[in-house]
């Protein structure tokens, strides 16, 4: 498969004082498309710098970051923002749903800053709560769906534009065992259908379900596996 993300010698530095952290210290890494990706570490290991860095969040220090052929590393703010819309679809811990508006609202909300025309933005954002078994919650608020139902519409909103790429950040870390279970299955089920996902967690129970564990200490790779999920 070819490559969607290559990154070769990342570095992010923080200097507080005369103290200099290294968040990220020399990272290289390729993702092929089609990958499930999971990325584990203990808090403080930079796997989550690693991700706003990946997601086009943050710039690094040094180092090259290659995104569907772009030279992301080089880009200005603008530039950035317009490949983070049309290539990155994000899921949080947080869901980052805004209360007043419908399921439906928040998928198409950031449909508008694409310049999807509104037939077109409702067509999409109906179709992604529907992938996501919510089709008959659509004109909900967030205060009237339960934890798990809210981050099914962030996987929506994420999905609705059809990114090549999804990144999710601990999506599970709110959630009771069961509903973070549906949340996973459904990105496998994405995953199954050729999306590249990339999974942030501190849960090795969840990093197993990926096909590909990536974990990261001190701001260095320390392993890279295939797990049994891809080889079975």
């Amino acid at each position: 498969m070819p490559e969607i993300i290559r990154i070769n010698k990342l570095y992010k530095i923080y200097h507080q004082g005369t103290n200099e952290i290294r968040a990220l210290n020399g990272v290289s890494l390729t993702v092929n498309q089609g990958e499930f990706l999971a990325i584990v570490g203990h808090s403080g290991s930079g796997k989550s710098t690693l991700m706003n860095i990946l997601g086009c969040l943050d710039a690094p220090t040094a180092g090259e970051y290659f995104l569907e052929g772009y030279d992301v590393a080089s880009l200005n703010d603008n530039r950035l923002s317009d490949i983070r819309n049309r290539y990155i679809g994000f899921i949080f811990q947080g869901f980052n749903l805004i209360a007043g508006l419908t399921a439906l609202e928040n998928v198409e909300l950031p449909l508008i800053y694409r310049g999807m025309r509104r037939d077109q933005r409702h067509k999409a954002a109906i179709e992604s709560l529907e992938r996501v078994g919510l089709g008959n919650r659509m004109h909900h608020r967030p205060a009237e769906m339960s934890g798990g139902q809210q981050q099914r519409v962030a996987i929506a909103r994420a999905i609705a534009a059809h990114p090549p790429l999804i990144l999710a950040d601990e999506p599970t870390g709110n959630l009771d065992t069961v509903s973070g279970m549906e949340v996973i299955n459904t990105l496998l089920d994405l995953n199954n259908e050729g999306r590249t996902v990339i999974l942030i967690t501190h849960d090795r129970d969840i990093a197993s379900l990926a096909k590909r564990i990536i974990s990261i200490k001190d701001g260095r790779i320390i392993s890279d596996q295939i797990t049994e999920s891809a080889v079975s």
